[in-house]
């Protein structure tokens, strides 16, 4: 279960973080502060924001906006989804795929700024401050440390630059997220971008076709499920890449399932030896393709591997992508897991 090189360190950035002890989440909320008529009548300026402990103010829409890698897609779909993509200047997230069709390509074709990145696959200090932007989006607290060679927010700030820590990030920890921070995302970018009524629409959209998919499979029995990145080593043992906490545990949930390896751990990820995952029912894969362009050759090598599981002798598993994290797209996760485990209900 090991992946190249590159790739190993990017999530090692971001994703072995989030088993650190959990801590609170982004603590401020929205709040249009000072706003008067003339800033009402050119979008509803200036728009504040309590962001991780800062106050973030924005007197107009930004225009150069960098995303920061995090082994994440959240930030990048989002301002897609919202049709903000020419706001982009620099964009390191990728996931190689998605359940929304044309985004991966999008993602794809969006700038990079030519930067050259550090060993966590992201924009180190100088190459930052080179690209002049006006808002810098970071999956968490970890793509402003200085520790790490990256642009603190304070120098950040020196420059004209605003900052931004998606929900749940500031502790550099996920395993408290939920869907509500997907849609905490999409309210705070409408806000910061002057396009609420957009932002309101993709919420109000997910809502409904989550509540009638979990609609359906209310009351039925839910089955045992495990998560986990294919081809992905994040820590000492065979399986380190198996998801214990987080936001997948409430798609799982509103799905009609449950995650087999949430008391593995108190943080997002679980560490597991080949036995313990061996001595555990198993009876549903999720895997998750981080830039694996086959993420279903990895799921029937794992089902082959434990002939034992449930989901190893009725083939039950499903692949999926970005919709899986923190971002606009957790109804279609949601709908695939849902008629995996249950296809009578749909």
């Amino acid at each position: 279960m090991s992946m190249n090189r590159p790739a190993a360190t990017a999530l090692a950035a971001a994703l072995c973080l989030l088993t650190a002890a959990c801590g609170a989440s982004s603590t401020g909320d929205t709040a249009g502060e000072g706003t008067t008529e003339a800033a009402a009548a050119k979008g509803g300026y200036p728009v504040t924001l309590q962001n991780c402990g800062t106050r973030q103010t924005f007197e107009k829409a930004p225009e150069r906006v960098v995303v920061m890698n995090g082994a994440s897609v959240a930030e990048v779909s989002t301002l897609l989804a919202l049709g903000l993509q020419d706001r982009i200047v620099a964009n390191q997230q990728s996931y190689g795929g998605s359940e929304v069709k044309g985004r991966a390509a999008a993602v794809a074709a969006l700038p990079t700024g030519d930067v050259e990145r550090n060993d966590a696959y992201d924009i180190p200090r100088e190459a930052m401050l080179g690209l002049r932007p006006d808002l810098v989006l970071s999956t968490t607290a970890y793509g402003f440390d200085e520790k790490n060679g990256f642009a603190t927010r304070d120098q950040l700030r020196q420059v004209g630059a605003a900052t931004y820590v998606s929900p749940q990030g500031c502790d550099q920890d996920t395993s408290k997220m939920t869907i509500a921070d997907s849609y905490r995302l999409l309210r705070e970018m409408g806000k910061v971008f002057g396009v609420t009524d957009r932002a309101e629409k993709l919420v109000a959209a997910s809502e409904k076709n989550i509540a009638e998919t979990s609609a359906k499979v209310a009351g039925e029995k839910k089955p045992k499920v495990m998560v986990l990145f294919s081809n992905m080593s994040m820590g000492g043992n065979d399986f380190s890449s198996v998801v214990a906490k987080g936001i997948y545990n409430d798609i799982l949930a509103e799905a009609g399932g449950s995650n087999a390896f949430e008391s593995a751990s108190s943080t997002s990820f679980a560490d597991l030896s080949k036995e313990k995952v061996a001595a555990t029912d198993v009876d549903a894969l999720v895997v998750i393709g981080y830039n694996d362009p086959n993420p279903a050759a990895y799921a029937k090598k794992l089902l082959k591997e434990f002939p034992q599981w449930p989901a190893a002798r009725n083939n039950t598993y499903v692949t999926l992508s970005d919709s899986m994290y923190l971002g606009p797209s957790n109804d279609l996760a949601v709908r695939k897991i849902a008629g995996m485990l249950h296809p009578d209900a749909f």
